[in-house]
């Protein structure tokens, strides 16, 4: 069965059908993470870029999905009424006037994907047409380099038919994850706003560095890869944090003195508070 046929029925999940290639996909917004999304959906080979489209209000950011082969357009309704699979990747405080917009045309057929942060699967649904399959998935910035962290949470009409299908698709951005909607604020914290976490430390390392005169630019580039490549044997050894950090110190060597300098200023903890803050921010989103 075609996925892109408008006989599908609504209990015709698409995750089961053996035409993934045929399925058509949707993005209303046309930012970083919408580009990263569609490069990985492009990289898995399934879903030819013909067969998704992109609206944004500027041109601005649509050259570069055009570059790419996919199709773009100035109208949500449209991304709609050509996709199955429609993705919003819209700041939060758009998304109730994208929804109202687009609502008329949203079918059963459709499965709707939110990378909005804050915005909870029950206001989705309350302001999609009833019956709607809603998937939340907080991506984050290295997916636009298919090294991302992404978290899937389904809501009452959506199930494991649905996360599989997105499994397969998002599966090139890098880890993709399922679980409750209650871990979505907590990935937001951890890896979404991680990422900047790591930034700033990737800074500090480096100036660290320029202040024991090491030039500023080389600083960089070996903080950078230092960062990188501690998180590859982080992820590919399956050890932990505290093992590979064991390894690594040696009985009166420097690195234990360095961590005793992080220790006594607090490291640790201004690390889980950032990501504590940054969460309780992303649940405050979801209340507003």
């Amino acid at each position: 069965m075609n996925l892109s046929d408008s006989s599908v029925k609504s209990s015709d999940s698409p995750a089961t059908q053996p035409d993934v290639c045929q399925l058509k996909i949707g993005f209303i917004g046309a930012g970083n993470m919408a580009f990263g999304i569609a490069q990985g959906i492009i990289a898995s080979g399934k879903v030819p870029p013909t067969n998704i489209i992109i609206s944004a209000p500027s041109i601005n950011n649509l050259p570069r999905f055009q570059e790419r082969g996919v199709s773009v357009t100035h109208w949500n309704d449209e991304v709609v009424e050509r996709s199955r699979l429609v993705f919003l990747a819209v700041k939060p405080h758009l998304v109730p006037k994208v929804l109202n917009g687009i609502s008329r045309n949203v079918t059963q057929e459709h499965i709707i994907v939110s990378m909005a942060a804050g915005v909870t699967l029950e206001t989705l649904e309350e302001m999609l047409p009833a019956g709607t399959r809603v998937i939340r998935v907080m991506p984050n910035l290295p997916c636009v380099l298919l090294e991302g962290a992404l978290l899937l949470a389904s809501g009452s009409c959506a199930g494991e038919e649905e996360e599989t299908l997105l499994k397969t698709l998002l599966s090139p951005c890098g880890l993709v994850e399922a679980g409750p909607e209650a871990w979505i604020d907590a990935h937001t914290g951890l890896s979404g706003s991680g990422v900047a976490f790591v930034y700033v430390f990737a800074e500090a390392l480096a100036e660290g560095a320029v202040k024991m005169g090491m030039p500023s630019a080389l600083a960089r580039r070996i903080a950078a890869q230092t960062i990188l490549g501690a998180g590859v044997l982080l992820r590919d050894t399956g050890k932990l944090p505290a093992e590979l950090k064991a390894e690594v110190c040696t009985p009166g060597g420097t690195t234990i003195h360095g961590i005793h300098a992080l220790e006594k200023a607090g490291f640790r903890a201004a690390a889980m508070g950032a990501v504590e803050a940054a969460t309780e921010r992303a649940r405050e989103l979801g209340k507003k």
